[in-house]
């Protein structure tokens, strides 16, 4: 009888010898490459910025999910609408129907998404529309936005005083040049809520997207930032944009938090403002006359494109905050000047 053949010790063998070529491949191809100069200043980079992520994250969702619930509350009860009544006058002499003071409201304690979300349902001529659009564009999110200006080295009442006026003085100024007749006839909005549950389910659905996103979208900012200044990249930046921060009056240190304001605004951007100042690479100087600019303009890419949606002309919500923030700038500056001179000259009185 013939004894069946002992197939293991071969198997054995050759998985041995798989093993041993699997290894040689590495050793020879892959760890090379795995301990290069670049990849491993990447890794650097990447570990270096994660911390401070994660801590930035937490910061901003333990702001963001208690406000966002509360304006679910203030919305779903009409508290809003209370509030909105009494401001209805004041923007009745601004050439708007008084029911804009919902959208400013509205816009005050929740983003731009929201103002958007209300103005589909008041059907507003695209002139007055335009007009409180651009106003919800400098005031909103006061309460997660004000916390980053604090954060960065301004005063929290000041910025909210700025912004609110600023909203203003835009809406004021947007009301005499652009062309038409103004509309403050009674316009009702349309007010449609679901059985609070369901409300709440929705609302757990978006806060959940939003937590992800901010999660994702400060890491990966804090790791681009890492690598910039890892490889030197960012003198390529400060360099062409440096003549344009002058004119706007700010110091060519702010060039990266400046863009990234602009860019995606200044919740999701407020890690490496965070992270500038914190490292010392950003004194509060410095950093209080950016967030004189970005605090009347910022986002300036996604939150207009917003707008295209009711049919307002892009370009009308840029410019004008841009040149207020300009002014803005220039005459904080002119503050601090004035205020340096008289302490100067107070010191040498009482010498």
């Amino acid at each position: 009888m013939v004894q069946p053949r002992n197939i293991f010790p071969e198997l054995q063998q050759q998985l041995k010898n798989k093993r041993f070529y699997l290894h040689f491949l590495m050793n020879k191809y892959l760890s090379p490459l795995i301990h290069h100069p670049l990849l491993v200043k990447l890794k650097n980079c990447v570990l270096a910025a994660l911390p401070k992520g994660m801590k930035t994250s937490w910061w901003l969702i333990k702001i963001t999910i208690p406000v966002s619930l509360g304006v679910l509350l203030l919305d779903y009860y009409g508290i809003l609408d209370i509030l909105a009544s009494y401001t209805e006058p004041l923007f009745k002499h601004m050439g708007l129907p008084g029911v804009s003071a919902i959208v400013l409201i509205t816009s005050i304690f929740t983003n731009v998404y929201s103002v958007v979300a209300v103005l589909t349902t008041l059907n507003l001529p695209v002139r007055e529309g335009m007009i409180i659009a651009i106003m919800c564009l400098v005031s909103h999110g006061f309460i997660i936005e004000t916390a980053v200006l604090k954060k960065t080295g301004s005063s929290p009442v000041r910025m909210l005083l700025l912004r609110l006026t600023g909203s203003f003085v835009i809406g004021w100024f947007m009301n005499l040049i652009l062309p038409g007749v103004t509309a403050t006839a009674f316009i009702s909005r349309s007010r449609e809520h679901g059985e609070f549950t369901a409300v709440l389910i929705n609302w757990c659905y978006l806060i959940t997207a939003t937590t992800i996103k901010i999660i994702i979208l400060v890491n990966v900012l804090l790791i681009f930032q890492k690598i910039l200044e890892a490889f030197g990249l960012m003198r390529l930046l400060e360099r062409p944009l440096s003549p344009l921060l002058k004119l706007m009056g700010l110091p060519e240190k702010t060039t990266l938090s400046w863009i990234v304001a602009n860019l995606i605004g200044l919740a999701y951007g407020s890690a490496i403002m965070i992270s500038l100042v914190e490292e010392g690479k950003l004194n509060k100087t410095d950093a209080d006359l950016l967030n004189h600019h970005i605090a009347i303009s910022h986002s300036q890419l996604e939150d207009p494109l917003l707008f295209l949606t009711l049919g307002y002309p892009i370009i009308w919500l840029m410019w004008p905050r841009v040149l207020l923030a300009i002014i803005v700038v220039w005459l904080h500056k002119a503050e601090l000047y004035y205020r340096s001179s008289y302490r100067a000259k107070k010191m040498i009185v009482s010498e």
